[in-house]
């Protein structure tokens, strides 16, 4: 267990503890045969390539039956976001969401919809607990109603929501050892979460929403108005120093429950969260100029960190 906790961390745990307690096995009944359902992981494998060349690198790293899950949660998480990111959807985004619910947590899924057949197949053989899911697009949901975050607290409740909910999805997949390793996903997921908030501070601020502290940007002397002209000054530079200092912070505090996990899944989960934190050095090079530039590790930059990372996730030791 880490050793130090603050009081948002105390409410994160609390949240993904429950539905470890509430879990009950659901007859899971997915209406496809083996090549309809083959297909249904190949689409979610597509997605999967399409849309993050990292995960699915990293998710290249498992044995095949956990690489082809892995990939169909990413699908339903994609899923899940993109109708909430589709701008021309208004309103109705709410509605679409709940409707994708309804069918990708129903215990039988319907027959022609890819993505929730290989979420759904992923769920009953990996027993993962169905309210994981369900926080995961309450979390997604949020981003249609709040666009701001007053305090770290309420942002790390919202990077719960999106981000540590898969990582907890994803042990159940690698497999894990015991509750210990649930401290040590949640702080992973915030900070791979915070990686990106600050990768794309200039992108969502063009999108209409801001993921910084409010409070910590006005103690670092900055407002909206700094951000909308997306002024790189000493103040801005402090002030991203500091967030980078936090994320790295919480990554070299998650990456310990790497031990708890699975010895095949290690390295997969090691490379997704370094990989990610490289990021960080990536935005530092850039000038903290996350405006105009958006950070990113190259194909050979990923390649030549991978053996590095395999040796320590080899080594991880409880």
């Amino acid at each position: 267990m880490i050793a130090t906790m603050s009081s948002w961390e105390r409410r994160l745990l609390d949240l993904a503890y429950e539905p470890l307690r509430q879990h009950k096995n659901v007859d899971i009944s997915v209406p496809a045969d083996e090549d309809t359902l083959t297909r249904a992981y190949d689409y979610s494998t597509e997605l999967t390539h399409q849309h993050s060349k990292t995960f699915f690198l990293a998710s290249a790293l498992l044995p095949p039956n956990k690489r082809s899950a892995v990939r169909a949660l990413y699908a339903f998480c994609r899923v899940s976001d993109d109708l909430v990111d589709e701008q021309d959807a208004g309103d109705d985004r709410l509605t679409q969401l709940e409707a994708w619910r309804q069918r990708a947590l129903a215990p039988r899924p319907p027959a022609n919809d890819p993505v929730a057949l290989a979420w759904a197949d992923t769920r009953a053989r990996y027993r993962i607990p169905i309210q994981y899911a369900a926080q995961l697009i309450d979390g997604v949901a949020r981003d249609i109603q709040a666009t701001r975050y007053a305090t770290f607290a309420d942002l790390a409740e919202y990077a719960y929501g999106v981000a540590s909910t898969v990582g907890l999805m994803a042990m159940h997949i690698v497999g894990f050892y015991g509750p210990e390793a649930i401290p040590y996903a949640v702080k992973l997921g915030i900070a791979l979460q915070l990686t990106n908030i600050l990768r794309d501070v200039g992108e969502d601020w063009r999108n209409g929403r801001l993921y910084l502290p409010l409070d910590e940007l006005a103690a670092f002397g900055l407002r909206e108005e700094d951000v909308a002209a997306g002024r790189v000054d000493k103040r801005w530079i402090a002030f991203i120093r500091f967030q980078i200092e936090r994320a790295r912070r919480l990554y070299t505090e998650a990456l310990p429950g790497l031990a708890w996990l699975h010895p095949d899944g290690r390295f997969a989960i090691a490379a997704a969260a370094e990989l990610y934190r490289a990021i960080l050095r990536k935005i530092e090079t850039h000038g903290y100029n996350v405006f105009t530039r958006r950070a990113h590790v190259g194909r050979w930059g990923k390649l030549l960190r991978l053996p590095g990372i395999w040796w320590r996730a080899r080594w991880a030791r409880r």
